[in-house]
């Protein structure tokens, strides 16, 4: 009786956290939880000093990326020569 109640619980308990994730999986790939005003009202709130850190950070992340790349690219023509 007890173990017929115990494995019940348990195919039930599968079930419903199997339907949940599945739920969970289709939110995040249908877009449910993106934010649209997120970036519109950051705009509205944040202060020029943010906003100018914020584009020197994106400057710092680029020439990063670019001397990460010619850093490969050199390299790559090292073993060849």
């Amino acid at each position: 009786m007890i173990n017929d109640t115990l494995f019940f619980m348990l195919i039930v308990g599968i079930i419903i956290s199997a339907l949940l994730l599945l739920l969970f999986i289709w939110g995040a790939k249908s877009g449910q939880f993106d934010d649209s005003n997120k970036m519109v009202d950051g705009l509205l709130f944040d202060s020029v000093e943010d906003l100018n850190d914020a584009i020197k950070k994106e400057k710092k992340l680029k020439e990063a990326k670019e001397n990460k790349k010619v850093k490969s690219e050199n390299k790559v023509s090292q073993k060849i020569d």
